[in-house]
Formats: structure tokens, sequence, C-alpha cells
């Protein structure tokens, strides 16, 4: 199976990078299934229904949100009633939603997706990731129950990542980090055949900080004080994320490549 995971959107500029590319690349790549990081679509936090629609009719097939998930209160509702939206598994008991499910690929394949959150340096103890995904992965067996497994890791701390791919490595086809919207340089299959890559970065303009306007946050860093409201960059978005070929079979990956197209990054691609 052919699989790509695009990083964080961030702002308008990142909305208009999927609309713009992602149709296109799944011809040209011949993808099977997408997901896409949509947490700071909506002005830089969050995502309201309206932009997640804009986002699946451009060709994703799942969104996964984050730490942000519901900072436009007409999230909580919409999910509910979007399957393809996935929140994290962790972020509250109470939450609405769900932070993993099966989804249908061509040929009669299924995918499972799932997220969780990271508790190191984040705003808010969540509940832990590691338990939360030990038991969202026991229904989707690779190979079995599922022909590919995709986690998404929502987190700051890249040892917290890195631990969650070793203990994913062997039920898991591509662990990938998101949240810190810089994209690493460790893309690797680990011992047991999973994916793997720290953080995909994000889709959005790197001319910024972290994709927001470069003033507001260096004045902050400056002086320890907020000025202004952060606002996203506008300028022309990076596609950022990680292509993986999958085998049927298995679900081992045997292929994986950082994706950079556009924008202001070095451009990169399966092919």
């Amino acid at each position: 199976m052919r699989i790509l995971f695009l990083g964080d959107v961030v702002g308008r500029s990142g909305r208009a990078a999927i609309v713009q590319h992602l149709a296109r690349l799944r011809s040209e790549w011949r993808l099977d299934f997408v997901v896409v990081n949509a947490e700071n679509a909506s002005g830089g936090m969050g995502l309201t229904g309206a932009h997640a629609k804009l986002l699946l009719e451009a060709g994703a097939d799942c969104l996964t949100l984050g730490d942000h998930a519901f900072d436009h209160r007409d999230m909580l509702a919409f999910v509910e009633q979007e399957p393809r939206v996935l929140r994290p598994l962790n972020f509250a008991k109470a939450a609405p939603g769900k932070g993993a499910r099966f989804f249908a690929a061509p040929g009669g394949r299924r995918v499972f997706v799932a997220q969780v959150l990271g508790q190191v340096f984040m705003k808010r103890p969540f509940d832990d990731p590691f338990s939360a995904i030990d038991a969202a992965l026991k229904p989707a067996a690779l190979g079995g129950a599922a022909q590919a497994v995709l986690v998404d890791v929502h987190a700051e701390a890249t040892s917290e990542k890195m631990a969650m791919g070793h203990w994913c490595d062997g039920r898991a086809s591509l662990v990938v980090g998101t949240h810190t919207h810089v994209p690493t340089a460790d893309t690797q299959i680990l011992e047991r055949g999973a994916a793997y890559q720290s953080d995909a970065g994000m889709c959005g303009d790197y001319d910024s900080v972290i994709g927001m306007e470069k003033l507001e946050p260096i004045t902050r860093f400056v002086t320890g004080m907020a000025k202004g409201r952060m606002t996203p960059a506008t300028g022309t978005a990076t596609l950022s994320g990680v292509f993986v070929e999958t085998e049927d079979a298995t679900g081992r990956a045997r292929r994986a490549v950082p994706i950079r197209l556009g924008g202001r990054l070095t451009e990169a691609s399966p092919d």
C-alpha cells in the first residue's frame, strides 16, 4: 500500500497548499491512503468544520487533530458527525469523537489510524499515551484485521516520540510525530518493520516561527511579554510529511521517504 502522511496544516497558507497539490499527488504518486494532521488549519490553532470539509474534499482520507482539537467549538459536534476526523485517544475521557478507527482502502483493504498526545512538556497532563495506544491497537493486528496501521504521536519531546515508535514497532506500519512543526531527519524503518519519523513537519509557510508571523513570537522571546496575537504566516507553504510503502501481507513498511514539496525547503518525492 502507498500511504502519505502530511504534518500539521497551519492556517490559510497550509490549507491552500493541500487544495493545490493533494489531488495531483494522489494521482501521480498512486496513493492508496492519505492522512493529514489538521489541528492548526484554522487561524493557526484548531480546526473548524468548514475547513475540515475543505481538506477532506481536497483528497485527505483522514484528518487527525491534537492538543488544540476543540479550540473551535463547532468541532465538538462536527467530530461526532464526521468519522474521518480523529481526536487524540487520551485527550479526555469525556471528549467527543474517537481517537482511532478502521478506514476502507482500495482493493478491500483496511487501514487503522490512531492518534495519541504526549505528556512531556505539554501544557496539561493528558492520560498515559502508552496504555491508550496499547489498548487501541489490540483489534488491529497487522496483516490480519488491518493491512496498514498508522499512529500519529502529537508531542513535544523527541524522546517520548521515539519511545512510542519502538513501543509500536511490530504493531504499526508508520509511527510519526506531529506538533513541533519542524521536520526531522531521522526517517527510518525500525527493527520489526514500522516506519518512523520523529516529526513530519508542517504544511505551512516556513518563512516564519513554526508557521506564525515572526514579529510576535520574537517579541515574546526578547521581552518576555505578549504584544499581540499570534497569526499564521501567509507566504507560500511547503508540504511536509512522509511517504510509506507497505506490504499488504504483513503490514510492514518496506520504504519510507520524507516529503518536502514547494515553498522554502529542499524538495523530495517518493520517486
